[in-house]
C-alpha cells in the first residue's frame, strides 16, 4: 500500500462556479430535463457546457489533454462502428435542446465507467461543477443501480467538484419498500 493520500475537498480546492464550464453527463433517449437543467445554471453563470456520453461498451486508448479520448470496442473482433451513430444522434438531440438557449457548448464521446469518464472531462476543462441525472425507473434498473451502484454517489464519493443530481422519477415515500419485500 502507497504511502500517498488522496487529496480531498477543501476550500482551496473549490472551482469557482463564474468562468468555469459544466460537465453534464447525458445518455441516448434521455429525459431532457437534466439538459434543460445544467442550461438554466449555466446561463445566468455566463458558463459553457460540455455534455458528454460515456460508452461503457468502449475502453480508453488515450485520454488527451483537452477532455477528448481515444478509444476503441471492447471486443477485438467486432466490428463495431454503432458508437458513431450513437454520437451522431446525441448531437442531433443536444442540438435541438440547445437551441437559441444562448450557451457555447460542446458534446464529448468517452468510453469506459461514467463516473471516471466524466472526473475526467470536469479536471481538463476546470468545470465547476458536473450535473447527472438519476437512472430511469423500473426492475431493471434498479437491480443495475444496486450491483453497479449510482453514477451520482460514485462522482460525490471519488472527485473533488459538486454534483448536481437532477431527479428523473420520484417514489412516494409510502411506496418504499425493505429490499428483501419486492
Amino acid at each position: 500500500m502507497s504511502g500517498a493520500t488522496v487529496p480531498q475537498p477543501a476550500v482551496e480546492r473549490m472551482v469557482p462556479f463564474s468562468g468555469h464550464p459544466l460537465v453534464v453527463g447525458v445518455v441516448p433517449d434521455q429525459d431532457p430535463l437534466v439538459v434543460r437543467t445544467a442550461l438554466a445554471l449555466a446561463g445566468p453563470l455566463g458558463v459553457g457546457v460540455y455534455f458528454a456520453f460515456a460508452d461503457t461498451s468502449r475502453f480508453i486508448v488515450d485520454e488527451r489533454p483537452d477532455g477528448t479520448v481515444h478509444h476503441a470496442a471492447i471486443d477485438p473482433d467486432s466490428v463495431d462502428d454503432s458508437w458513431e451513430q450513437t454520437d451522431a444522434s446525441l448531437r442531433v438531440a443536444l442540438s435541438t435542446l440547445v437551441r437559441g438557449e444562448g450557451v457555447e457548448w460542446d458534446f464529448r464521446y468517452l468510453a469506459g465507467r461514467p463516473d471516471r469518464a466524466l472526473t475526467h472531462l470536469a479536471r481538463a476543462v476546470d468545470a465547476s461543477l458536473i450535473v447527472v441525472g438519476t437512472r430511469a425507473s423500473g426492475t431493471g434498473h434498479h437491480m443495475r443501480e444496486l450491483l453497479e451502484g449510482s453514477v451520482a454517489a460514485h462522482l460525490s464519493h471519488h472527485q473533488h467538484r459538486p454534483v448536481l443530481t437532477v431527479p428523473l422519477a420520484v417514489v412516494d415515500w409510502k411506496e418504499i419498500r425493505a429490499p428483501w419485500e419486492h
